[in-house]
């Protein structure tokens, strides 16, 4: 998928082609992507964006071509679909109308639109997708070098690694060599002897692959596919190749296989030791010829498979390459494989093969070597300048045998070396050379959170001494999801400013197959930072295709009693509060709404409606008179004692108000489904939590809940379970405790949103300025003055494991919602019509964010200057926004250096405009 920053330069060149009057559809979509190769809806969805030179631009009516070739479409003939004209404002998630759609099948697309004025745009550029197959079509056979059955894998999903007896556990280490674990390539030679129109691949090697063909990869993914959970899915990937691609002649596909999360090793580090099975390989190839003759080349027993240099690779313990190993050619024409063996037939896994829809991960940036010290004679750590997820790419020169050991590290012990005591030990890459000029090393199968380096018994830049090998060059790679940045945020406060760049650096970091705790002890998908983070996450990335795959991983780990675990894909089950928390359960129901209002798609509140449904019901079976008392509950709250369980505030009050949230939701969704009988239901059961949550944790004498704590006080303000009459009261004490901890917060992991935004969307926003505005801990500047370069899994860096942990970064939210001031209308979800209302607070002089919504890029911007606020706005075409100013009821205000009219909201106690489409620069005295 494309970074929505290309888009918008595409976007800005075809404003300068668009006339005076028009608008233009542009960024064209299916299902939310752009020209996707995986499509499974039989009426998929399409959607584009309106660009216009003029303000106040909206469209009135569409038409739609959809052709079965580029040359029908570029006629003008929409041979599948043509829809005529229809007179709608919507340019979003239109559903397809016309002929019943063939799988695998590629269709072309175009639309034009008409103005406010009923002029009509030009035809938009052609955009295309291509329908998925049934998995009955790809008839998957999987093959790799041994059956499930012979490899003697364990089975379950506990602590094996420190489960397993020990002498059971050494033999499986002796064995990490065996075909059971073991890295390996496999070939398939193949012939074409007429000329191609195009060829299909469909591939799904677990736990992940690397394809190439004729000696060249096919795309640019890391770790594919995606982890899921293998029992329930398993994820392929669709390639478009063509004709030079592949050549007349001789052709080879040539695979490499890991293990990743699909087979773990206990050698080394390992958080658990789980496995699905031996590495397998699905594999299917559609040749269409000019003459329209098609050919099949698939996964069978006709393949050839070898062990790979890769002698060992584990996504928890590293990975090692034997250079002297590699085959030459293996994976080109002319090799000679009378070495290699046949394929065995595997066992299918157990999971639906189901097209990955979400964007892959890739390298998206190198980081060169910032400092180098040698701690020793020819004893090296290096300071890579970033904490990132990734692997290192070296290049060396030495004798054929010698090995060089890479250890990575997110910091340095007292005496200088890499520590990885606090983020899982040992975890290295070592390579072993062929003694052939300079050697370039990147593994591919596993990967860590690091920004240090140490290699021992080495020269590094000049050949010091010659019985030791010499590193020439060292890179660190970072890689995280291509789905792309959406948003970008800056003002006057280098706090912030930092702030928001650690916490960004940690986003990505943990932006893997699913949003990770970390990148290195763990990498474990626990779901409660999902829906805490959610509007950061929101703001700064496109998620409209990866969502959708996180709710699938929470379909497929769904208990039949309902119950959502609080790790998905749950790998490992840990047992207890570690797997039933109604804070990270809740989840599945409160991810489907977010999407909804920032992405205005009902379609996961449709199909997961019964899971939301169940899991409400689930904590009900739960329940004790409408409370709930098992979790973490408030996790890592900040105080003297030790992080973990909430020790502030009550678990039970926690729990009780997750389960009043979800419940709530719940309700909602009966009634924008019109689930008639569920209405009732759901709103009656809400009704009942708030009655026996206020029962049980509100002093109606003290107007406290709980135990007076911020979290106990800030929820069920949040939450809107505090009874009217009562809120200015517990906000006052939410306030006071706030002021009495010196201007210091004592929430943790969950209840650090909550606090947050009691606080942003009750007037507090000066409040949440000064218990943000400092270096001290608890709070992001102690952090910062630390020299962390990624958010840390507690605000004292010194007192937890982890260097690279997001789950504390919400004040996002408050960096785009309240300093910005972009706010979605939930009246009009997809910021169809949203808000703009910033807040000046502190000594801050200025702040600006911009975020590329479904329609277009918003913009707000103001600065404080020569006695005047001054606000630069921008609104998407078909969109509309109402302004709200901070500033008095009496201001004389500008927009484009014109007096205008304004109206008054008295509960905001601001003036404000309504405004349609366009730029607007808009001057306020103060």
């Amino acid at each position: 998928m494309k970074n929505f920053k290309n888009i918008v330069l595409m976007i800005c060149l075809l404003v300068t082609l668009v006339s005076k009057g028009q608008i233009l559809p542009v960024h064209l979509t299916t299902e939310m992507a752009e020209n996707p190769l995986e499509v499974v809806q039989n009426q998929p969805r399409l959607s584009w964006q309106l660009i216009s030179k003029e303000s106040n631009s909206s469209q009135i009516g569409y038409k739609i071509l959809v052709a079965s070739s580029e040359e029908k479409l570029k006629e003008d003939f929409g041979d599948i679909w043509d829809s005529g004209r229809v007179n709608s404002n919507k340019n979003l998630q239109i559903s397809y109308g016309g002929s019943p759609l063939k799988n695998e099948t590629k269709y072309f697309w175009k639309v034009k639109v008409w103005n406010q004025s009923g002029k009509v745009s030009p035809w938009s550029k052609i955009a295309f997708f291509r329908t998925a197959p049934l998995e009955s079509e790809l008839n998957p056979i999987w093959i790799g070098a041994i059956t499930k059955a012979d490899s003697h894998l364990p089975e379950g999903r506990n602590f094996h690694s420190t489960t397993y007896k020990r002498e059971k556990k050494e033999a499986i280490i002796k064995a990490s060599d065996s075909l059971s674990r073991r890295s390996i390539m496999l070939r398939k030679p193949f012939e074409i002897k007429k000329e191609i129109k195009e060829a299909i691949v469909y591939i799904s090697g677990l736990g992940h692959y690397e394809l190439t063909i004729n000696g060249k990869k096919v795309g640019n993914s890391q770790f594919a596919p995606l982890w899921t959970d293998y029992d329930k899915t398993v994820n392929y990937n669709v390639y478009e190749l063509n004709a030079k691609e592949l050549q007349k002649g001789d052709n080879v596909i040539g695979v490499l296989l890991g293990n990743g999360m699909y087979n773990t090793l206990a050698e080394r580090y390992t958080k658990f030791f789980v496995s699905f099975g031996p590495p397998t390989l699905f594999f299917k190839m559609k040749i269409k010829y000019n003459d329209n003759s098609e050919e099949i080349i698939k996964s069978d027993g006709s393949w050839k498979y070898s062990k790979s240099p890769i002698t060992y690779n584990s996504i928890f313990g590293g990975e090692d390459y034997n250079a002297n190993l590699e085959q030459k050619g293996w994976n080109r024409k002319g090799f000679k494989d009378s070495n290699w063996k046949k394929v065995v037939i595997q066992e299918a896994p157990k999971g639906t093969l189901r097209p990955q829809t979400a964007p892959p991960i890739t390298i998206q940036k190198q980081y060169e070597v910032q400092t180098s010290k040698e701690l020793k004679p020819n004893f090296y750590v290096f300071d890579m300048g970033q904490n990132l997820s990734g692997f290192p790419t070296i290049k060396v020169k030495g004798k054929k045998g010698q090995t060089v050991r890479v250890w990575v590290g997110e910091s340095l012990n007292e005496d200088g070396t890499v520590g990885q005591g606090k983020s899982g030990k040992p975890y290295y890459y070592d390579y072993t050379l062929k003694g052939k000029d300079v050697e370039e090393w990147t593994p591919k199968f596993s990967y860590y959170g690091f920004q240090f380096v140490q290699i021992e018994n080495i020269n590094y830049k000049d050949t010091k001494d010659k019985s030791l090998p010499t590193i020439i060059d060292l890179k660190s790679n970072f890689i995280y999801n291509s789905a792309g940045e959406a948003g970008s945020f800056v003002c006057s406060n280098e706090l912030f400013n930092k702030s928001h760049e650690i916490i960004n650096y940690a986003i990505k970091s943990n932006f893997q197959s699913v949003f990770t705790d970390c990148p290195q002890r763990e990498k474990l998908g626990w779901l409660e930072e999902i829906h805490l983070n959610g509007p950061g996450l929101l703001f700064n990335y496109n998620l409209e295709n990866f969502i959708p795959a996180t709710m699938q991983n929470i379909s497929d780990s769904q208990r039949e009693n309902g119950l959502i675990p609080t790790i998905v894909p749950e790998y490992v089950v840990f047992g207890g509060d570690f797997t039933d928390s109604p804070e990270w359960g809740v989840t599945g129901v409160i991810l489907p709404w977010m999407y909804y209002e920032y992405y205005g798609d009902a379609s996961l509140i449709e199909k997961y409606y019964p899971l939301m449904k169940n899991y409400v019901d689930y904590l009900e079976s739960k329940s004790k008179n409408h409370i709930v008392s098992h979790g973490l509950g408030d996790w890592y709250d900040y105080g003297t004692h030790p992080a973990g369980y909430s020790k502030n505030s009550p678990i039970a009050l926690s729990a009780t108000s997750h389960f009043y949230y979800g419940a709530s939701l719940v309700a909602k969704s009966a009634k924008l489904l019109n689930k008639t009988e569920d209405i009732q239901k759901y709103e009656t059961l809400t009704a009942e939590i708030k009655t026996a949550f206020n029962k049980e944790f509100f002093n109606e004498e003290t107007k406290q809940y709980g135990t007076n704590s911020q979290f106990s006080n800030a929820v069920p303000v949040f939450m809107d379970l505090v009874e009217p009459q009562y809120k200015e009261a517990v906000m006052q004490n939410l306030i006071a405790d706030i002021k009495a901890k010196g201007d210091r917060l004592t929430t943790g992991d969950v209840g650090n949103r909550y606090l947050f935004q009691a606080l942003a969307r009750n007037g507090e926003n000066e409040t949440m300025f000064k218990m943000n505005n400092h270096y001290d801990a608890p709070g992001y500047g102690f952090q910062i003055k630390y020299g962390v370069t990624t958010l840390t899994e507690q605000w004292d860096p010194r007192k937890g494991n982890s260097y690279n942990h997001f789950m504390m970064g919400q004040i996002e939210e408050w960096f785009y919602q309240s300093l910005a001031g972009i706010k979605s209308d939930p009246e009009k979800p997809g910021f169809k019509h949203f808000f703009i209302q910033p807040e000046v607070v502190g000594d801050m002089t200025f702040a600006k964010a911009d975020y590329q919504s479904i329609y277009g890029k918003i913009a707000s911007a103001w600065e404080k200057k020569d006695g005047k606020l001054i606000l630069n706005v921008e609104i998407p075409v078909n969109t509309t926004a109402t302004i709200k100013l901070p500033v008095s009821k009496s201001s004389e205000i500008k927009i484009d250096k014109k007096k205008v009219r304004t109206w008054f909201d008295e509960k905001a106690q601001k003036p404000c405009l309504e405004l349609g489409s366009g730029k607007y620069v808009i001057e306020c005295k103060i």
